[in-house]
């Protein structure tokens, strides 16, 4: 297992196995044989009186999002989605190795660009610590599961907050789920 999780995660192995499930990306006529670049996003979350809360993160347009990015020089996927969250929200914590979901993300359009989606990586990462930023503009700020629902969706078209939304239901689910069989783990020790 061990064996097959270091292959897995390997720097230089081939790109997520969703990179191509997408009908919605576009072909590049400057690249087309590269491999589009791996990105993670870090759905950072403590629980605060029994309830899951998530740590979003503003964008440089005040959207906000969850810390995310590209694998860079990073060992692992997690390892790039531990740097993002670290980076842009000052979060120590453990990440889970596997991704639980993986949604499509926009890029807002610059001038001229076209419209640039992209598939990410979404990885688990309990929240142990907290620092401040790096990158100071974030402003890192706890929502509640509702409020966090709200808050990602408000700046998304419905297709794109659908599938984010999504990403805070399965967290949920898994925290939730992961939570309650340590606590019966807990009782069946006494």
């Amino acid at each position: 297992m061990a064996a097959l999780a270091q292959f897995l995660f390997r720097k230089d192995r081939l790109p997520s196995p969703y990179a191509g499930a997408s009908r919605f990306r576009r072909s590049s006529s400057r690249s087309p044989s590269k491999f589009q670049r791996v990105h993670v996003a870090a759905v950072c979350y403590r629980i605060h009186d029994g309830e899951p809360e998530f740590l979003l993160v503003r964008t440089r347009n005040g959207h906000w999002t969850f810390p995310k990015g590209r694998v860079e020089q990073d060992a692992t996927n997690a390892d790039a989605a531990a740097r993002e969250a670290y980076e842009e929200a000052g979060v120590r914590g453990s990440v889970d190795p596997v991704p639980f979901a993986c949604y499509r993300h926009c890029k807002p359009r610059r001038l001229g660009s076209r419209r640039q989606v992209t598939l990410v990586d979404a990885h688990l990462c309990k929240v142990k610590r907290l620092a401040p930023a790096l990158e100071e503009y974030r402003d890192p700020t706890w929502f509640s599961v509702p409020e966090a629902k709200r808050r990602l969706k408000k700046s998304r078209t419905s297709e794109f907050a659908d599938e984010v939304i999504s990403v805070i239901d399965q967290a949920t689910d898994r925290i939730l789920t992961s939570k309650s069989s340590r606590c019966k783990a807990g009782a069946s020790q006494r």
